[in-house]
């Protein structure tokens, strides 16, 4: 029996030698006994058996031919021990800690100093500034629906279009309720999605209505709970109109902005974040919490797009 295990297991090394010539078979030292009483005995078995998954682990996040796991860990229906121990480690080994990118500050500052020189449409018509004038209960509801209309809109617009409201007396809940959806829809055009806006903006003042007396939600579940509420909004409304930053308002100009300076990775990759949810989540792990209020209305201008953004073309 031990002659024929014997000869198995030459000819499986010599079958996996030919089916991978750049393999380099890593020996492990069965026939070498040691007193594993001794500490120094059983530190020297762990690096030995850390030694092996490491250097698997390296060949496999290279992508190149490298050793092959032993032909047991791939039984059908059996989750071998060595398979599990090589992929937590290949995990572990593969998590890029994520810190504050070099020279932040620096870069953040040169952004401070660049928007002094000019005046971007958000700094007066951005949604902090809907209903400035009015009490804060009817102001929170005023921020709400201004947030509400910006998405994939611009400032100006968006601000036309809270004019409007307004002047008509619909920055109200009880008023917009009774109000039909068409001229809504109207008094609102040409903000983006005017017609599906409409209808949320309906649906949220009936919400508050009934629910909050009037005013709004005053947490980010109960805000994203409104139809046409994202994070973004949530964020921003929480931070406006409460006065409670509970995370970075993140919108398009701070997603892509953010990428071009390489302040954000997808989580455990050096690779740019997808969408705005995944750079705010990145954001949040580095920028100091004094800094995420400002850092959208600083990243929100038309200069960022005439500029060429490398991390040193902000400091002079």
């Amino acid at each position: 029996m031990l002659t024929t295990r014997s000869s198995s297991a030459r000819m499986l090394r010599a079958s996996r030698a030919e089916l991978n010539p750049g393999v380099k078979e890593v020996k492990r030292e069965s026939s070498v006994s040691f007193d594993l009483s001794k500490p120094e005995a059983v530190a020297s078995v762990q690096r030995k058996n850390v030694k092996r998954v490491l250097e698997v682990t390296e060949e496999n996040l290279k992508k190149e031919d490298g050793i092959v796991p032993d032909i047991e860990d791939f039984r059908y229906g059996k989750a071998s021990p060595s398979l599990i121990r090589l992929e937590k480690k290949v995990r572990v080994s593969s998590v890029i800690k994520v810190g504050a990118p070099e020279n932040w500050e620096a870069i953040l500052k040169g952004i401070k100093n660049m928007r002094l020189s000019g005046e971007a449409p958000v700094d007066t018509k951005g949604c902090e500034k809907a209903g400035s004038l009015l009490p804060p209960k009817e102001r929170r509801f005023a921020v709400l629906i201004s947030t509400m209309m910006s998405s994939q809109t611009k400032d100006e617009v968006t601000h036309a279009a809270v004019e409007r409201l307004s002047e008509k007396g619909l920055l109200d809940p009880d008023a917009i309720v009774r109000t039909d959806e068409a001229t809504l829809a109207n008094l609102i055009k040409p903000v983006g999605f005017y017609q599906r806006k409409a209808k949320f903006i309906k649906e949220a003042s009936k919400i508050c209505l009934e629910r909050f007396g009037g005013d709004i939600p005053d947490s980010l579940n109960e805000l994203l709970a409104l139809k046409g509420v994202g994070p973004k909004m949530a964020h921003l409304v929480m931070s406006i109109a409460w006065k409670n930053t509970q995370g970075i308002c993140v919108d398009t100009h701070v997603h892509r902005i953010s990428n071009r300076l390489g302040w954000v990775f997808r989580e455990g990759t050096k690779q740019k974040t997808t969408t705005p949810e995944q750079t705010r989540i990145s954001l949040e792990k580095w920028l100091p919490k004094d800094e995420w209020e400002p850092i959208n209305p600083l990243l929100k201008c038309k200069c960022f797009c005439r500029l060429d953004l490398g991390r040193q073309s902000v400091l002079h």
